[in-house]
Order: structure tokens, then sequence, then C-alpha cells
């Protein structure tokens, strides 16, 4: 089997507004990928992904979505497996990555990847995510197997209106960066995303707090892909303020401090990375360096340098 890699996503901004209709903007992030591959059951890893797979050809024969299943069954006696680095529950897209690969694998009336793709086609291809990916986290809005697919940056203007950009290129010796920091557990999205349904429902958060994370949200990626480093980072953090003050539950207990430490010195400033709870976190600073060499205990990895001159 030839088959291709498709890559992890981070989301950089969005977190819960994309639920609301807000803007986000999601990128491919090739540090970790994963690929089909048949054979190999000897290897305990392969035979748990294989069966992790077969469970979920139960959940898509019970769909509309149109799949070479006898292809897809014979592929699975014979050994189909993801092989992944993509860590789960790590907000990095493990299984929007696996959905992305069968579709495009699997898919009888599959609309393949384009330099341009048009609206129409994505909304499309979102629809059919979505229903794939519904198996692992109850909802999804098929984001995530799209990034994986396109391997594209995405900008979400709102739950129906998606395009493929570019980000401004990172500079080498750039001495301010984006980072992800892991957190060395796993988190789990579902839960997280009915306790901010649940925050919605008081008024007060809705009409005020909500606004203003949203608002500074779309700041932030109009200055990000507009090179303007340095007001990108005021309005990181003023998110990293409202993220500690209205989303607390979803950072993990044992970073609450670093993130707090961040805000009040201005070394770097810490956001969400998807849903929290665990996994990755986001941090954003204008001199990298002096991040590393103060936070030697935290693992840090930069993924995004730039100048703030």
């Amino acid at each position: 089997m030839k088959a291709p890699i498709f890559f992890a996503k981070i989301l950089l901004f969005g977190e819960y507004g994309i639920i609301e209709g807000a803007k986000g903007l999601s990128i491919p992030y090739s540090e970790y990928s994963g690929q089909l591959q048949v054979g190999g059951l000897f290897n305990p890893l392969h035979r748990a992904s294989n069966q992790n797979i077969r469970s979920f050809l139960e959940y898509l024969q019970k769909t509309a979505l149109s799949l070479n299943w006898k292809t897809l069954k014979t592929d699975l006696d014979q050994g189909l497996a993801f092989n992944s680095s993509i860590p789960q529950g790590y907000g990095l897209g493990s299984s929007g990555a696996l959905v992305a690969a069968l579709y495009h694998q699997y898919a009888l009336d599959k609309i393949p990847v384009k330099p341009t793709p048009n609206l129409k086609e994505m909304i499309a291809l979102k629809k059919a995510f979505a229903a794939m990916e519904s198996f692992f986290h109850g909802q999804s809005s098929g984001l995530d197997p799209l990034n994986s697919y396109l391997q594209r940056p995405l900008l979400i203007h709102g739950k129906d209106r998606i395009e493929t950009i570019e980000i401004p290129l990172a500079q080498p010796k750039g001495k301010g960066a984006i980072f992800i920091l892991d957190t060395a557990t796993q988190g789990e999205t579902a839960p997280l995303v009915r306790l901010f349904l649940e925050k919605m429902k008081d008024q007060k958060f809705r009409n005020n707090s909500f606004p203003e994370f949203t608002a500074q949200t779309e700041h932030s990626i109009s200055r990000l892909l507009g090179g303007q480093w340095v007001a990108l980072l005021q309005s990181v953090k003023r998110l990293s303020e409202l993220s500690l003050q209205h989303f607390k539950p979803m950072i993990p207990n044992a970073f609450h401090q670093f993130w707090k430490s961040g805000l009040a010195n201005d070394e770097y400033y810490l956001k969400l990375c998807g849903s929290g709870g665990g996994g990755f976190l986001l941090g954003f600073t204008a001199d990298w360096e002096a991040v590393q060499k103060n936070n030697t205990n935290y693992p840090l990895q930069a993924i995004h340098t730039f100048n703030c001159d």
C-alpha cells in the first residue's frame, strides 16, 4: 500500500470560539504524522490500531458515507493499521489524521486535494469528516481532518466559511517564537466542550466576556497574518488573561503558576492549544532564548520563529 502521510494540526487561535461560529486559524504540523500501512500484526501497537479501525468501521457502516467497504474489510484482514507518531489526547488531531487517511484511501466519490480548493468542496469535505470523526468525540466540526487532508493553513471565518491561506514565513534566526509546552498529560475534548457550553448559559459571560475573547482572537489572527508581531503579543497577552479568568478548568493545575508567571513578568504568554485539559499548551514570546534559559524544567519546542523589529 502506497499511502500518503498525513500531518498533525495545531489550532493557533479559535479554541471554543469556533463552536459558536467565531474565527479560527489552524495550521498543519509536520513534526507529527501518520500513515496507513498493511501488515505487521506481530506488533502490539499495530494490532491495537487494527482493532480500533475495525470498531471505527462498524460505526462508519451505520452512516450515509460512501466508502469502499469491501476493500477496507480486506485490508483490515491483512493487517491494516495507522502508523502514527501523533500523541492522542494532545489537541494535535490524531483522530483527524486517521479520518483523513481513511477518506483518501477508501472514499468512493473522493474530493481530491487541489492547490486552491473552493468553498463548496471544503464544506462538503468538512461535512463528511465531521460525520466520520464524531465516532471519537461524540461531536466533531470536521476541521481537524480537513486541515490534515488539505495540509494547508485554514482560516475559519465561521461554520460554513473557510479558506486556505498562507502564514508569514518563519525567520530561522528570529528572536521571538510561538512554542508548544508538553504538559505530559492527556486531555479529553468532550467533557471540556460540555463545560464550555454550560458556561455559555451564563448571560454575563455570553454577553460580555466571551465577545471580548472572540474579539481578541480576531485581533490575534489578523496581526499574525499581517506579520505584526508586537501587536500580536499584545492581543495574545489579553487572551492569556481571559483564558486564566474564564477557562481555568481547561488549564492543567500544575501549570497555573507557570501561566501566571509569564503574564507577571511579560516573558511569555500562554494559551490553550485546542480544548486544553492536557496535551500541549501554546506559548508566545518576544525572547525565545530567554524563555528556554529561564525555564529548563519545562519541555518547550518552537514551532514558528519571528522578529519583532
